[in-house]
């Protein structure tokens, strides 16, 4: 999170993104660790210091909202520096536009055989509505017919790890014990539809960059150590 990038730290570009976003109030850095904070505190970003026994990012965000009177929390991974500010802005648009929806996401069509068959692509289906089905690690839908698998038939998601809430429903979700599917899958949005939620998927271009590997800083690093944005994610 901290490791410098031009002279910054990656979550720092991450924190600048998400301010670009038209409908975002304010944006704070939720952390457990204070090497965080003193690498950010010359740059004036705002931090939060949380408890260290979170299970989970989706924790951390709720104790963070338990103390906010914001109507709609946003979470954005600490690790996504080229985060698309318009796309944060639709996904909360699907609150706003919607009174009956308590969360959304957001997905892109996956244009690669390889990221299909990869576990770390988390794939997402919809129904008609653009509601999610299910996430999953496996490449769903199976494609059955040979013919449409030849064809290269565009029908996989992949989705982005950017969540809205409606701040009570987040409370309540952060309350909840993992679920069945949740720990096979080792995806928590999967605890809110096994208990009968709802969650908005709207559609995106941008290509997701998260920085999991040694690899991924290296191409982020080259993204920003340039002009400071990358055409594809701008």
């Amino acid at each position: 999170m901290v490791a410098l990038i031009a002279g910054k730290p990656l979550v720092l570009y991450t924190y600048e993104r998400a301010r670009l976003s038209e409908l975002v109030r304010d944006v704070v850095i939720a952390t457990d660790d204070d090497r965080v904070t003193r690498a950010l505190a010359p740059f004036g970003a705002r931090t939060v210091m949380t408890r260290g026994d979170h299970a989970s990012g989706t924790d951390r965000i709720a104790e963070v909202a338990a103390n906010s009177d914001a109507d709609i929390i946003v979470n954005v991974q600490g690790d996504e520096p080229l985060i698309e500010p318009h796309t944060i802005d639709k996904a909360i648009r699907a609150l706003l536009d919607d009174e009956t929806v308590c969360m959304a996401t957001a997905k892109r069509l996956i244009t690669s055989p390889e990221a299909v068959d990869d576990p770390n692509v988390v794939k997402v289906v919809c129904d008609r509505r653009g509601r999610a089905l299910y996430f999953s690690r496996y490449p769903i839908p199976y494609v059955r017919e040979e013919a449409q698998k030849a064809a290269g038939t565009a029908c996989h998601w992949q989705h982005i790890g950017l969540y809205v809430y409606r701040r009570g429903f987040l409370l309540e979700y952060a309350s909840w014990k993992p679920t069945p599917l949740e720990r096979l899958e080792k995806l928590e949005q999967l605890r809110v539809l096994e208990h009968g939620y709802s969650i908005a998927v709207v559609e995106t271009e941008y290509e997701c960059v998260g920085v999991d590997t040694r690899e991924d800083f290296d191409r982020v690093a080259t993204i920003l150590a340039g002009d400071g944005k990358d055409g594809q994610h701008a």
